[in-house]
């Protein structure tokens, strides 16, 4: 019975060759006998079906004799006739840019970074701020010991005078050829050289500092600006700041995560500020201008007559300025009518006189 290869890498007839490439990709992860859920048999017919349909001669042949392929005597590795397409035992891999997947799986790949081209390590840390620091942005200054690049050297890893050469192992490029048996044959990978560690390059005479390693470890004071709006629970990233990398690498970044202190007066909502104010009975029943703390300072408020406990007011742009953005949230002010605890004998007379007019 003839098999169906767009079926087996499970797209359609007219797929392109990327939908190809990328379905093989998928269904080589999935079926490669070395990893928990490998299939040899599936994974030695998606390799075939893919050597077919990636090439575009054997392509239209395939889709010129469809179903009666194998009647037809099939095609060879060339696009040539053969005497079958599924009855050969050995399997012609060719891998082209698909290095990366059979290199995961055999411990080397042409298209691994060296290690000149890793980043330092991201380092994380806490720093605590006031409320109105996050509302309004401020500049701070945070001391981390870490890996810094070293002085001595100036991160080449190389004792001052000392040359710096060609990994003779290598060659320069970082990487060697390995040839690896596995149940489909040899197979030809490229993994990072053990001489140099892919940096291509080894060094005469290390420095005495760092021993080779082009970083060392100290305290650094960074500077931090705080944008207005942040609010609490999210982080900062500086960039180049985190770990210094070996011989010159790129450093990592730096991730400050911000605390805000809870504020006496306010409670934030968003970009919303919440404060309470306390009034008298007369001046929820005649109503009033009383003076509210904000953000920006000292500010008034109205209170209309006839004003219930527990009504809020809004003070519109007196919030928390936006994070990146123009314009800001606003203040709302929740009003407590206080009753009062002790009241003189006119008071009460007062308030009598009030009960028996209503």
């Amino acid at each position: 019975m003839a098999k169906d290869y767009y079926e087996i890498l499970g797209v359609a007839k007219d797929a392109s060759q990327d939908e190809i490439k990328k379905a093989f990709r998928k269904k080589a992860h999935q079926f490669h006998p070395d990893k928990s859920t490998g299939d040899e048999v599936k994974f030695k017919e998606a390799n075939e079906a893919y050597q077919v349909l990636s090439n575009e001669q054997k392509r239209k042949q395939y889709d010129q004799f469809g179903s009666t392929a194998d009647q037809q005597g099939g095609f060879s590795a060339e696009g040539g006739p053969a005497s079958g397409w599924g009855g050969r035992n050995d399997v012609n891999f060719d891998f082209g840019d698909l290095g990366d997947i059979f290199g995961d799986f055999f411990g080397g790949s042409r298209g691994r970074a060296s290690a000149r081209q890793q980043k330092g390590m991201d380092v994380e840390t806490e720093m605590q701020i006031t409320f109105e620091e996050a509302a309004f942005g401020a500049e701070k200054t945070v001391e981390l010991y870490k890996t810094v690049s070293c002085d001595q050297c100036s991160g080449s890893g190389a004792k001052k005078g000392s040359a710096i050469e060609d990994c003779s192992m290598c060659r320069g490029s970082g990487q060697v050829d390995q040839v690896q048996r596995t149940i489909l044959g040899q197979i030809r990978t490229r993994a990072v050289c053990p001489e140099c560690q892919g940096e291509g390059k080894t060094i005469k005479e290390k420095c005495p500092t760092c021993r080779g390693t082009g970083v060392d470890r100290a305290n650094k004071r960074i500077k931090i600006k705080i944008p207005a709006g942040i609010n609490n629970g999210q982080s900062i990233r500086l960039s180049g700041e985190g770990e210094a990398g070996q011989r010159g690498s790129i450093a990592g970044d730096l991730y400050v995560s911000v605390r805000v202190k809870p504020h006496s007066e306010f409670q934030r909502d968003g970009d919303n500020v919440f404060s309470v104010s306390e009034i008298s009975f007369s001046q929820a029943a005649l109503g009033d201008k009383i003076k509210v703390n904000t953000l920006d300072g000292e500010g008034q408020l109205k209170i209309p007559s006839g004003t219930q406990s527990g009504k809020v007011f809004k003070i519109k742009d007196k919030g928390v300025p936006h994070l990146n953005a123009r314009g800001r949230g606003d203040q709302l002010v929740e009003v407590i009518v206080k009753t009062p605890d002790k009241l003189t004998r006119k008071q009460k007379e007062l308030f009598e006189k009030l009960t028996g007019s209503e």
